[in-house]
Order: C-alpha cells, then sequence, then structure tokens
C-alpha cells in the first residue's frame, strides 16, 4: 500500500506540476553524440500517461488484494542504504575514536562496523556497478571511467554510447531529426533492485553511479554519476576575467574554458557558450550575450542574460553563489529549443574582475535527455523541491585543480548539492515505506579529493597554497555525513527496517604520478611515431594526449584511463600485433615483472603492490574487453594526469601539484570502503558483491546464481556454486588495525 502511494504521490505531483508551461526539451547536442526532437505531445503524452494510472488505480487494488501482487515478504519491509562515496575505515575508525561521529560509533557499537573490500580496481563507476550487480568487472563490463574503442584506440566512456538519429529532413539551413538517438547503458547484469522489482517490491535509487540512462524496474530512479552536461560533457565550467587568463582557448577536455574580458568603466560584456546546434547546417555552437554590470562600489553585480528585451537579470555580491539560473538556447523555430541550469560564483571585481559559471546542467524540471525513471521522477523532485545539480560530476573538482575558485569556494557548492541530496533522500523515506532506499552521497569522495594535501604537509600539492583553512574539512564532512546518519536513523523503526551505510572504497595521499606510457616506450614496449616530437633535454620522443603519435605497427602495450595497461592484441585490437597464447603471456609477465622492479628516483621506494593479471583474476563473459593488465600502486602513487590521458611524457615520474591531492585508484586492498549495519553480520571480511545477494535475501529473493557475493546475514552462501569455475578471488581486504588509524 505505501509503496503504491509513492508512486501515486510522485504520479500526482507530475500531473499538477507538468502543467506550468516551461520550454520543452529539444535535443542535447553530439558532444554527447544525441539529438532528438520534442514537442508539445511529449507534455500532453505526460499528463495523460499520468492521469490514465490514476483513474486505474482502484482497478489495481482490487487486483492487488485479490492477488497478493506486491506484497513484501521476507525478514525486513524496508532496507535503507545510506552511500558515502569514498568515506575511508581508517579515518573513520581514528574520528570515531575521538568522538567527532557519534552516530556512526552508536550504529557500530549496536550492529557492524567493518572495512567494506572494494572492487578490482577501486574506482567509483567499477565499485558501484558491482555494488548494484553483486559481481566482478568481468560481469558488469565497468572497468574504470573510460576504455578505448579498438577499432580506432580513441577514447570512450565506459558506461555510456550515445547514437543520434540516423535520418533528417532538411528545411533550408535547418536539420530536423527525424525520430530519436537512443542512449544505451553499457554496463551488463542485472541490479537487485531491478530483480526486486521482478516481484513487485519498489525500489528509490537516488544518485547510485553508474546509472544512466535510467533502466526501467518497478520503481523510482535519479541518475548518478556519468550524466553528462548540456554540452555533453562530463563538465565544462565557464571563467572570465579582466586578468590573463591562462587557456583562454575552450578545453572541455581539462574541465573547463578561460576567457579575458574586458572591463568598460563598470560594465563586462561576454557570452555564456551552450551546446552545438546539430539543428542548422555545420552545427554551430550555441551562445547567450551576457552583461554584467558592478554595483555598490565594486561590492554587487548584475547579470543580464540573453538579447535586450528577452533577458533576465539577477544580483549577486561578492564571493557569493547564485541560485540556479535557467538557461534557454533556441536551436530552431517551435519546435527547437533546450534548457539547461547553471550557478554564478563572483569571485571579485577589483583590482580584476573574475566570474565563474558551473558547468550548464540538464534541467531536472524540463530534461532535455532522460535522467529518471520514471522521466517525471526528476519534474517531481524539481518543482517539489527546487532545481537542483543533475550532472554526473556535479561537484566541480576541476575548476578548483585550475585554480578558478578557491577551496571555501568549492565547499560551499559541495554543501549545498549535499543539502539537494538531503530533501531528495528524506522524500524517498516518506513516500517510500516497503522496499528499499539508497542514496549515494558524493560530497565525502570529492572533498577528500581536493583537500587530502592537507592531512599530509609533505605532500608537494602544498606549494604555494594555504595548509590552514581547509585542515579540518575532511574530518568536518564526515561530521556532517554522521549527523545525517542521526536524522535518517529517527526516520526508522528497527522492528521493520534495516539500514546500512557503505561506501565504495577508501582513500589515501596521491603525492606522485607515474606515466605508464612513458616506462612503455622506454622499456620498448611502446613506439612513436618517426615524426614524433623529441624532448629538447632527454631527446625522448613525446606523443600527445589520447595516443595521438603512437606507431601501432610496432607498439605491444599503451595504457590509457587511471589503472590499466592494455596489449595491442590481434583480432582485438585494429592494428593488433601481440598473438593470442603464448605471445600474450610472455609480454604481460614482462611487463609485469619490469614494473615490479620500479623504484621512484625521490624516495628510493618501490611503486607497486602488485601488477594484476586480468586473465588471472577474473573469469567472467567480458574479460577480453578489460585492460590486461592493473596497476595496483602502494600509498601515494597514481598514474599520472597525462597518463591517463593517454600522453608519452619525456620522464616517467611528476609530483602531483594539483588540488586533487588525494585518491584510491591503487591497489585495492589499501583502500577498503567502509560497512556498518544496524544488525550483526555473518562474516569478518564483507565485501562490495554482497550487499545485492544479502538484500534480496532480506525480501526473501532468490539470488541468480551469476551473483559472486553471498547474504551477509547467513552464514552459508545466498546462492548455489556456478556450474562453471568460480573466478579466482582477490586477496581479502586486512580488518582496520588499531595502530594504523593514526595515518595522516
Amino acid at each position: 500500500m505505501n509503496r503504491t502511494r509513492a508512486r501515486l504521490t510522485i504520479l500526482l505531483a507530475a500531473v499538477l506540476w507538468l502543467a506550468v508551461p516551461d520550454p520543452l526539451p529539444a535535443y542535447i547536442g553530439p558532444g554527447a553524440g544525441f539529438a532528438f526532437l520534442s514537442g508539445g505531445l511529449v507534455l500532453i503524452g505526460s499528463l495523460f500517461l499520468a492521469l490514465g494510472v490514476l483513474l486505474i488505480y482502484p482497478l489495481r487494488m482490487l487486483i492487488r488484494l485479490f492477488t497478493g501482487a506486491g506484497r513484501v515478504k521476507g525478514e525486513v519491509k524496508r532496507v535503507v542504504i545510506l552511500g558515502f562515496d569514498g568515506m575511508d575505515p581508517l579515518l573513520t575508525r581514528q574520528w570515531m575514536d575521538a568522538g567527532h561521529l557519534p552516530n556512526l560509533s552508536r550504529l557500530a557499537q549496536e550492529g557492524a562496523f567493518l572495512p567494506l573490500q572494494s572492487s578490482y580496481p577501486s574506482m567509483s563507476p567499477v565499485a558501484w556497478s558491482s555494488f548494484s550487480t553483486g559481481t566482478d568487472a568481468s560481469r558488469h563490463n565497468i572497468f574504470d571511467f573510460i576504455t578505448r574503442d579498438p577499432c580506432t584506440y580513441l577514447p570512450m566512456l565506459s558506461s555510456t554510447q550515445i547514437a543520434q538519429a540516423r535520418r533528417t529532413l532538411k528545411l533550408g539551413k535547418y536539420r530536423i531529426p527525424l525520430g530519436k538517438g537512443s542512449i544505451r547503458l553499457l554496463r551488463k547484469g542485472q541490479t537487485w533492485w531491478r530483480l526486486l522489482g521482478e516481484k513487485k517490491i519498489f525500489s528509490n535509487i537516488i544518485r547510485v553511479p553508474i546509472t544512466f540512462p535510467p533502466e526501467k524496474f518497478h520503481g523510482a530512479c535519479l541518475s548518478g554519476m556519468c550524466v553528462p552536461d548540456l554540452r555533453g560533457t562530463q563538465g565544462t565550467f565557464s571563467f572570465w576575467t579582466s586578468g590573463r587568463a591562462e587557456g583562454v582557448e575552450a578545453n572541455p577536455e581539462a574541465g573547463g574554458e578561460k576567457t579575458t574580458v574586458q572591463r568598460r568603466g563598470d560594465t563586462v560584456y561576454a557570452s555564456i557558450v551552450g551546446p552545438v546546434n546539430p539543428m542548422v547546417e555545420g552545427t554551430p555552437v550555441m551562445r547567450l550575450p551576457m552583461r554584467v554590470d558592478v554595483l555598490e562600489e565594486n561590492r554587487r553585480i548584475r547579470i543580464s542574460i540573453g538579447k535586450k528585451g528577452d533577458e533576465q537579470s539577477f544580483e549577486l555580491g561578492v564571493r557569493e553563489y547564485s541560485e540556479w539560473i535557467t538557461l534557454t538556447f533556441k536551436a530552431a523555430p517551435v519546435i527547437g529549443t533546450v534548457t539547461g541550469i547553471a550557478r554564478f560564483y563572483c569571485m571579485g571585481t577589483a583590482p580584476e574582475f573574475g566570474l565563474y559559471m558551473t558547468p550548464i546542467h540538464i534541467d531536472p524540471a524540463n530534461p532535455a535527455m532522460p535522467i529518471s525513471h520514471p522521466g517525471v521522477y526528476a519534474i517531481y523532485l524539481a518543482k517539489k523541491h527546487g532545481q537542483f545539480a543533475t550532472l554526473g560530476l556535479a561537484e566541480d573538482t576541476w575548476a578548483l585543480n585550475e585554480r578558478v575558485i578557491d577551496e571555501p569556494a568549492f565547499l560551499e557548492q559541495a554543501y549545498l548539492y549535499f543539502e539537494e541530496r538531503r530533501k531528495q533522500l528524506f522524500d524517498a523515506l516518506e513516500k517510500t515505506r516497503t522496499g528499499s532506499v539508497v542514496c549515494v552521497f558524493d560530497t565525502t569522495d570529492r572533498v577528500s579529493h581536493m583537500f587530502f594535501r592537507y592531512l599530509d604537509p609533505a605532500h608537494p600539492a602544498n606549494a604555494g597554497k594555504d595548509q590552514e583553512w581547509g585542515k579540518d574539512v575532511i574530518r568536518n564532512t564526515y561530521a556532517k555525513a554522521d549527523a545525517l546518519l542521526g536524522e535518517v536513523r529517527k526516520k526508522l523503526d528497527p522492528r521493520r527496517d534495516l539500514l546500512m551505510v557503505v561506501s565504495d572504497h577508501g582513500f589515501c595521499q596521491f603525492q606522485r604520478g607515474v606515466n605508464l606510457n612513458a616506462w612503455l616506450r622506454d622499456h620498448g614496449f611502446l613506439h612513436l611515431k618517426a615524426d614524433a616530437r623529441q624532448d629538447p633535454e632527454t631527446g625522448r620522443p613525446l606523443g600527445r594526449d589520447w595516443l595521438a603519435d603512437v606507431d601501432w605497427s610496432r607498439t605491444q602495450a599503451f595504457s590509457l584511463g587511471l589503472t590499466g595497461i592494455f596489449l595491442n592484441r590481434k583480432g582485438r585490437e585494429r592494428d593488433g600485433i601481440v598473438a593470442e597464447g603464448a605471445e600474450v603471456a610472455q609480454v604481460k609477465r614482462r611487463i609485469q615483472d619490469g614494473l615490479m622492479q620500479l623504484r621512484d628516483p625521490k624516495t628510493g621506494e618501490t611503486v607497486f603492490r602488485e601488477v594484476f593479471d586480468a586473465g588471472a583474476m577474473f573469469s567472467g563473459p567480458y574479460v577480453f574487453e578489460a585492460p590486461d593488465l592493473f596497476a595496483g600502486y602502494r600509498r601515494g602513487y597514481r598514474n599520472s594526469w597525462d597518463c591517463a590521458t593517454g600522453a608519452v611524457p619525456a620522464q616517467v615520474f611528476s609530483d602531483n601539484v594539483k588540488s586533487w591531492s588525494g585518491d584510491h585508484c591503487i591497489d585495492p586492498r589499501e583502500v577498503p570502503g567502509v560497512f556498518f549495519c544496524d544488525r550483526a553480520i555473518a562474516t569478518p571480511e564483507p565485501s562490495l558483491v554482497d550487499i545485492a545477494p544479502t538484500v534480496l535475501r532480506l525480501f526473501d529473493v532468490e539470488v541468480p546464481a551469476y551473483m559472486q557475493g553471498r547474504s551477509l546475514l547467513e552464514a552459508r552462501p545466498a546462492a548455489p556454486a556456478p556450474a562453471k569455475p568460480a573466478p579466482k578471488a582477490p586477496p581479502a581486504v586486512p580488518p582496520v588495525r588499531e595502530k594504523e588509524s593514526a595515518r595522516p
């Protein structure tokens, strides 16, 4: 009954608010490779769909009463999972012992607190996919944020494939798409909430990574990590300054654009860069004119956006965020309007002018592409609680990395998004009385990435930066999560509800970058083209981003992304040269042996704890899609920034001087996540893949044989062993030892 009431409330809200006149979604530019048409029929269709559900509601209830459909069976009536991305068990234990996290301490005393074995590799898209499906990467097919296209060697998003409409209608300069494009989720396997839905058990899933596009199931979902911005990127900020702006050219791959503007008296003229226009020949970029007037002796500004006579204006104080501002781009008459939302932040007006704009998020009140299931769910949340961040990587880490904003501005933004998510969580708890509720908060992860240097006085990123203001920020963010937990527990009934708190991985300092491509070049595994530039000091050939200068006819191995090394295999890569069988095994072993001997010339320390062979570690159907080797770094090391983008510099090692000073893309045994539960569990070594079978068993739903975990509340396996040989299990994550809890 309560589950049905949740759906009814969402649909009723949609009926009431869909009547509000707003610009209709039209398309998203081919930066995301997607274009589609929409018009008034979409609004009318949504309205009648919602009304239809309301009209047949009494009949559905009668059917349920007589058939028992949708009744929740099992040990509990509701499972609530709070996800705090990147929460580290060592830091958590340290701050629990110091009294900073009373609610987590109470939960640990009443139930369980243990390190949670992360995925291989230990990064969010992989780990949360294992959480969702109960399988490792070789079964859900997510191995990194990005992978390479084996036909072109170019990078591609690992989780989503977006294609344009195949046909268009030419009307003068306009190109009208005939039909819709397509968006396909590349993650394989079935989520546990979909399996619950097949038994008519409702789930409300909020911002779990790798849920874009949202799948259809018996429940509601708001997509998380990998939702693009309106420009089709993973987040492109804008910054206008009257001072010198390094990198004035558009550079979405580096996270944003910096533009030099002139202040004429008290006025600055600029333009907002929007998505490209696929409805016009040549796909020009759409722009909105912007005028900024400096007011009150440089203490405030007025921003006016749009053409004269059709502009919107708002005022903003120095070092103050605006509310979400709706930006409307018109691509074609009548049918070609798309809206996005952004926040503005004034860094200063004198002596230099500086204005920052977040990436343009997809407008949840008028989504240009599907970001929720059902489609009206995002609209409902926006209309009830106000506009909210929809970008998958919403907290703008790159703006801080590029120093266009500072730590206080970044933290304020992160906490604004935390509060938006908090409202969505409590709405879900109120509406979903039976079934499951999951809400993932990214703030703990993003803050840890950007403030970890404050915990490490020797970190190279501290040079030239403040080392005092942010020294307690990570602890305070954990305390914020702890306070949220306390609020949530007041809403739960321990007789019918079960609560878990999980994170996908932990954290450590990221002091030194390692460019695997440079090492592969120096050891004869990777070769560059004859016309590649040479380093003037060393004479070594240099390769540009995205493997642009690699000579594939002579290259045996290359790296792209955050942990993986691919062999250039015959039959898999377009120009593969490494033969299957003995040659693949030999090349792998030579690379493994060489990397295990690699030492940092700055410290003399070895860099790797282990270099993992994917073929030995995985046995799932998608292992052939995986990188052939995974770099299991020791603490303090990670793939360098230029290695992640496929560049080949002169040197293997480099200091990490960016604000992004903490990381987790290392040996997963070094960075387990956290697991809390309000009940005792049956194993001292829980794993992310155990969450799915645990939830299924709690609702008395059969656990599929392909799931690799087991119920944490049962001493026996939750499902029969698979017929084929089980995968080689990665080494267990060691439990937190008291003496380790004081690490920086």
